[in-house]
């Protein structure tokens, strides 16, 4: 038996929305752990809750020094 798809709309319950917010941000934080330890990146997770109060992660290096790393290409250089 498998689980059911939910559908990805804005919760309106405030309560509801903030135990979301805080299981599926430790999941993420988890997720991006996993990907910095099994493929040996640099990586920097940044979010913002409802309320305004900052989390975020980065692998190996401080966050701000992957942020800055970013900052500094060349446009030519980026990947977006």
């Amino acid at each position: 038996m498998g689980r059911v798809k939910l559908q990805i709309k804005r919760i309106e319950n405030i309560t509801n929305r903030q135990v979301t917010f805080s299981k599926r941000r430790n999941g993420l934080i988890k997720k991006a752990y996993e990907l910095a330890i099994l493929c040996d990146i640099d990586i920097a997770l940044i979010m913002f809750s409802p309320s305004g109060r900052l989390s975020h992660f980065s692998g190996k290096r401080r966050i701000e020094d992957v942020v800055a790393r970013y900052i500094n290409l060349p446009d030519h250089d980026r990947e977006w």
